[in-house]
């Protein structure tokens, strides 16, 4: 993932997300299908209500694709 010193903070409505987990879309921190060929795949994540995310920027986070202040030991 794009190594972000910072989440991305997003105001969400229901429905089923795609976050990029490769770093290579050109809209993160959402995936485009830029992955193709890399092994990787985005996170899906279903959002049941509407509310404030953050999701994680430097990649090191231990539940991606969600922030969990790793980024301010690095």
């Amino acid at each position: 993932m794009e190594q972000r010193k910072q989440p991305y903070i997003l105001q969400e409505e229901p429905g089923v997300k795609y976050y990029c987990a490769c770093g290579l879309s050109g809209n993160l921190p959402y995936c485009d299908g830029s992955h193709k060929g890399t092994g990787k795949h985005p996170f899906k994540v279903e959002i049941e209500e509407p509310k404030t995310v953050a999701i994680c920027g430097c990649g090191q986070s231990k539940n991606l694709p969600f922030c969990d202040g790793t980024h301010t030991t690095l």
